[in-house]
Protein backbone atom coordinates (compact mmCIF):
# COMPACT_ATOMS: atom_id res chain seq x y z
CA UNK A 1 0.00 0.00 0.00
CA UNK A 2 1.50 3.38 -0.56
CA UNK A 3 -0.09 6.72 0.61
CA UNK A 4 -0.13 8.31 -2.78
CA UNK A 5 -2.87 10.97 -3.70
CA UNK A 6 -6.36 9.62 -5.94
CA UNK A 7 -6.66 11.64 -9.31
CA UNK A 8 -9.71 12.08 -10.50
CA UNK A 9 -10.87 14.07 -13.40
CA UNK A 10 -11.90 16.86 -10.70
CA UNK A 11 -8.49 16.80 -9.12
CA UNK A 12 -6.18 16.59 -12.42
CA UNK A 13 -5.63 20.29 -12.76
CA UNK A 14 -4.57 20.31 -9.33
CA UNK A 15 -1.78 17.69 -10.06
CA UNK A 16 -1.23 18.51 -13.40
CA UNK A 17 -0.80 22.27 -12.41
CA UNK A 18 2.03 20.77 -9.85
CA UNK A 19 4.01 19.27 -11.95
CA UNK A 20 4.09 21.90 -13.56
CA UNK A 21 5.35 24.18 -10.92
CA UNK A 22 2.56 25.67 -10.26
CA UNK A 23 0.32 25.78 -6.64
CA UNK A 24 -3.76 25.69 -7.47
CA UNK A 25 -6.51 26.96 -5.05
CA UNK A 26 -10.22 26.64 -5.40
CA UNK A 27 -12.09 30.25 -5.60
CA UNK A 28 -15.51 30.72 -4.87
CA UNK A 29 -17.67 33.39 -7.23
CA UNK A 30 -20.39 33.77 -4.74
CA UNK A 31 -18.80 35.10 -1.87
CA UNK A 32 -15.30 35.23 -3.52
CA UNK A 33 -13.43 33.20 -0.46
CA UNK A 34 -10.54 30.71 -1.30
CA UNK A 35 -10.38 27.29 -0.08
CA UNK A 36 -8.12 24.64 -0.38
CA UNK A 37 -8.38 20.80 -0.34
CA UNK A 38 -9.88 21.11 -3.63
CA UNK A 39 -13.48 20.31 -3.61
CA UNK A 40 -16.63 20.80 -6.11
CA UNK A 41 -18.63 23.32 -3.71
CA UNK A 42 -17.56 26.39 -1.77
CA UNK A 43 -17.36 25.06 1.86
CA UNK A 44 -18.32 28.64 3.34
CA UNK A 45 -21.27 29.26 1.58
CA UNK A 46 -22.14 25.74 -0.46
CA UNK A 47 -22.20 27.42 -3.94
CA UNK A 48 -20.79 25.39 -6.45
CA UNK A 49 -19.57 28.15 -8.40
CA UNK A 50 -16.28 27.30 -7.62
CA UNK A 51 -13.03 27.42 -9.88
CA UNK A 52 -8.95 26.94 -10.36
CA UNK A 53 -7.04 30.06 -9.31
CA UNK A 54 -2.97 30.06 -9.17
CA UNK A 55 -1.90 30.70 -5.74
CA UNK A 56 0.84 33.02 -5.13
CA UNK A 57 2.93 30.10 -3.10
CA UNK A 58 3.64 31.73 -0.07
CA UNK A 59 2.90 30.65 3.47
CA UNK A 60 3.84 31.10 6.88
CA UNK A 61 4.23 28.22 9.46
CA UNK A 62 1.33 27.33 11.46
CA UNK A 63 1.91 24.28 12.98
CA UNK A 64 4.46 21.33 12.79
CA UNK A 65 5.71 18.14 14.19
CA UNK A 66 9.17 16.33 13.04
CA UNK A 67 7.86 12.86 12.06
CA UNK A 68 10.62 9.88 13.69
CA UNK A 69 8.46 6.78 12.66
CA UNK A 70 5.96 6.08 9.39
CA UNK A 71 5.55 2.32 7.88
CA UNK A 72 3.35 3.70 4.90
CA UNK A 73 5.62 3.67 1.88
CA UNK A 74 6.89 6.02 0.42
CA UNK A 75 7.76 8.29 4.16
CA UNK A 76 9.19 5.64 6.17
CA UNK A 77 12.11 5.90 3.75
CA UNK A 78 12.21 9.57 4.73
CA UNK A 79 11.99 9.44 8.15
CA UNK A 80 12.64 12.38 10.13
CA UNK A 81 10.22 14.49 8.56
CA UNK A 82 8.66 17.48 9.41
CA UNK A 83 5.26 17.19 8.61
CA UNK A 84 3.70 20.82 8.90
CA UNK A 85 0.51 23.21 8.69
CA UNK A 86 0.88 25.94 6.52
CA UNK A 87 -1.27 29.46 6.08
CA UNK A 88 -1.57 30.15 2.36
CA UNK A 89 -1.39 33.84 1.73
CA UNK A 90 -4.39 33.45 0.00
CA UNK A 91 -5.95 32.68 3.40
CA UNK A 92 -6.28 28.71 3.92
CA UNK A 93 -4.32 26.35 5.52
CA UNK A 94 -2.88 23.21 4.08
CA UNK A 95 -0.95 20.61 4.98
CA UNK A 96 1.96 20.22 3.88
CA UNK A 97 5.70 19.52 4.32
CA UNK A 98 8.36 21.23 5.66
CA UNK A 99 11.79 20.60 3.30
CA UNK A 100 15.27 21.88 3.91
CA UNK A 101 14.94 23.93 7.03
CA UNK A 102 16.52 22.52 9.99
CA UNK A 103 14.31 21.93 12.94
CA UNK A 104 16.06 23.93 15.15
CA UNK A 105 15.45 26.77 12.61
CA UNK A 106 11.84 26.15 12.58
CA UNK A 107 9.47 28.76 14.09
CA UNK A 108 5.54 29.21 14.15
CA UNK A 109 4.78 32.02 11.83
CA UNK A 110 8.29 31.84 9.46
CA UNK A 111 8.02 32.65 5.88
CA UNK A 112 8.03 29.62 3.62
CA UNK A 113 7.56 29.26 -0.14
CA UNK A 114 6.09 26.80 -2.03
CA UNK A 115 8.31 23.85 -4.02
CA UNK A 116 7.76 20.90 -5.38
CA UNK A 117 8.82 17.07 -5.14
CA UNK A 118 8.29 14.26 -7.59
CA UNK A 119 7.07 11.20 -5.40
CA UNK A 120 6.96 8.84 -8.01
CA UNK A 121 4.32 9.08 -10.81
CA UNK A 122 2.56 12.30 -8.97
CA UNK A 123 4.66 15.78 -8.29
CA UNK A 124 3.68 17.63 -4.55
CA UNK A 125 3.86 20.30 -3.22
CA UNK A 126 5.63 21.11 -0.36
CA UNK A 127 7.11 24.44 1.42
CA UNK A 128 10.95 25.93 2.30
CA UNK A 129 12.47 28.50 2.82
CA UNK A 130 11.72 31.37 0.04
CA UNK A 131 15.13 30.97 -1.91
CA UNK A 132 13.83 26.84 -2.22
CA UNK A 133 12.23 26.83 -6.03
CA UNK A 134 12.52 23.07 -5.72
CA UNK A 135 12.89 20.02 -4.37
CA UNK A 136 14.45 17.37 -6.54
Amino acid sequence: MTATPDIDAFTRPYWDAAAEGRLLVRRCAACERVHHYPREFCPHCWSEDVGWERASGRATLYTWSVVHRNDLPPFGERVPYVAAVVDLAEGPRMMTEVVRVPEGDLRIGMELEVAFRRDGDVTVPVFGLPSARSEG
